[in-house]
C-alpha cells in the first residue's frame, strides 16, 4: 500500500471528468487500497480517485470514527434522491475550508463493490452527503463551486497563497 498525493484546489486536474472503470482488476484493487490508506492518513471520511490524479469512477468512504467500515463505490450512479439538507462540508482537496452546502437528504446509489459485484444502497445523513460530494469529484466538480463567486475566489486565493508559502519554505 502507498499513500497517494492529494491534489489541492484550484489544481485544474480536479476538473477532469472521470471515465468508467471497465474491469475491476488488480490495478483497480491496488488503487482502492492506496486510496483507503491515503484517506485514513489525511484523515478524511471520503476520497475520489480524481483527487489523487486517477481519473476513473472510483470512490472510497468510511464515516465511522473507528475507521473500520470502508465502503467502495465503482462507477456509482445516483438512481433516486429525496429531500434537501444543509451540511457543513470540508474536503481533503480544499484543506482548512468548511462551508455549508445544500444537498439531497437521502440518496439511492447503484455501484460496483471492490470485487466488481453490483449493489444498491440507500443512504442518509453523513453517508448520503459523502456519496454526493465524492461523486461530484468524479464529474470534475469541487464543493466550493456551490458557493458564491466571491467566496470561491477568496478560497482560491487563500489556497494559492498557502501553496506558495509551502513551496518557499521547502527551499
Amino acid at each position: 500500500m502507498a499513500t497517494l498525493t492529494i491534489l489541492n484546489y484550484p489544481d485544474p486536474r480536479l476538473h477532469t471528468v472521470a471515465k468508467p472503470v471497465v474491469d475491476v482488476n488488480a490495478a483497480i484493487k491496488q488503487l482502492i487500497e492506496d486510496m483507503a490508506e491515503t484517506m485514513y492518513a489525511a484523515p478524511g471520511v471520503g476520497l475520489a480517485a480524481t483527487q489523487v490524479d486517477h481519473h476513473v469512477q472510483l470512490i472510497v468512504i468510511d464515516t465511522t470514527k473507528e475507521q473500520n467500515n470502508l465502503q467502495v463505490f465503482i462507477n456509482p450512479k445516483i438512481i433516486a434522491k429525496n429531500g434537501l439538507t444543509e451540511y457543513e462540508e470540508g474536503c481533503l482537496s480544499v484543506p482548512g475550508v468548511y462551508e455549508l452546502v445544500t444537498r439531497a437528504e437521502t440518496v439511492k446509489v447503484e455501484a460496483l463493490d471492490k470485487n466488481g459485484k453490483k449493489f444498491i444502497l440507500e443512504a442518509d445523513g453523513l453517508l448520503a452527503i459523502c456519496i454526493q460530494h465524492e461523486m461530484d469529484h468524479l464529474l470534475g466538480k469541487v464543493f466550493v463551486e456551490y458557493l458564491s463567486p466571491l467566496k470561491r475566489n477568496r478560497i482560491r486565493k487563500k489556497l494559492v497563497k498557502q501553496a506558495r508559502e509551502v513551496e518557499r519554505n521547502a527551499y
